[in-house]
């Protein structure tokens, strides 16, 4: 009996495993491949230079009471292997050439050095190369260059072009509609976040407040890696410290709830920051001819 009982058992231990080895087997077999990125590229351009004569703008109370700062206005093209999205162009190009102005009010200088489609040419651009072109928002200094692509489709939340059609544009001075007149081919998003090439690496963020209709931008680089572009979520590295929202804005409210939905997705994304306007950023960033990858 007791030889029985040995033997059963070497044959279920053998049983046994066997079993374990062909889990191990399966577990072999089993190769999770990772998608390669798309070969995506980010172009960074100089679309003029604000100087914020009275920064208490960007705040509500007096916490920069007294302070002035300058400010970069960037643009950049976004290259992908199914088409080209410009994303903001600058402060109005009647600025190139000429002293800095300072708009009724004083509350800014503003300065252009160059054309859009003099820096585009750096970078072997035309403007028919441009399928689609999308603004943070339609403020008159992310506008300002926007008529030279009348054939690009404009991607446009469906808030800011409410917003764009009411009366409440007219005679702020905030907005610049004739600058981007020329931009008929329009794609209404259903104000909320847009995949542009359907592939996740670079989404529209709704985050509005700003504007009626604000966004950022998400852009996944294959080397640089996970990369937000504020649009005017913040204007400055200090502003996003403090949290505080611009008295000019559309929304306050709003924009505080798109601010801490701002957080939280770069947090998720673990990606790196870029806010437009802080002269610091623009300057650490590369800048074209050269990409960031």
């Amino acid at each position: 009996m007791i030889k029985k009982i040995a033997f059963y058992s070497l044959v279920a231990l053998a049983f046994a495993s066997c079993k374990d080895s062909k889990k191990e087997e399966n577990k072999e077999e089993v190769v999770v491949e990772e998608t390669a990125k798309p070969d995506v590229e980010l172009y960074a351009f100089d679309g003029g230079t604000v100087m914020a004569n009275n920064l208490n703008l960007f705040a509500q109370g007096d916490t920069y009471k007294g302070e002035s700062k300058e400010l970069a206005d960037a643009f950049y093209v976004i290259k992908h292997p199914n088409g080209i999205l410009l994303w903001d162009t600058g402060l109005p190009e009647m600025l190139v050439g000429q002293e800095p102005y300072t708009p009724e009010g004083g509350a800014f200088t503003i300065t252009r050095k160059d054309s859009i489609l003099n820096q585009l040419k750096t970078i072997n651009l035309k403007a028919e190369d441009v399928n689609m072109i999308a603004f943070s928002h339609i403020h008159f200094d992310h506008t300002g260059a926007a008529n030279h692509f009348p054939n690009a489709k404009w991607l446009i939340q469906q808030s800011e072009d409410d917003f764009l059609n009411s009366d409440d544009i007219k005679g702020n001075t905030f907005y610049a509609p004739d600058s981007f007149s020329a931009l008929k081919n329009k794609e209404i998003i259903a104000n909320t976040d847009y995949d542009v090439f359907g592939d996740g690496s670079v989404v529209i963020k709704y985050m509005p407040g700003h504007t009626a209709g604000h966004n950022a931008l998400f852009v996944d680089l294959p080397e640089t890696g996970p990369l937000v572009l504020t649009g005017d979520t913040y204007h400055f590295e200090q502003n996003r410290i403090d949290g505080v929202v611009p008295q000019f804005n559309y929304d306050i409210p709003q924009s505080e709830e798109s601010i801490k939905a701002f957080e939280a997705f770069v947090k998720e994304k673990n990606a790196k920051v870029i806010i437009q306007h802080d002269m610091d950023d623009f300057k650490e960033i590369t800048k074209a001819p050269d990409a960031i990858k």
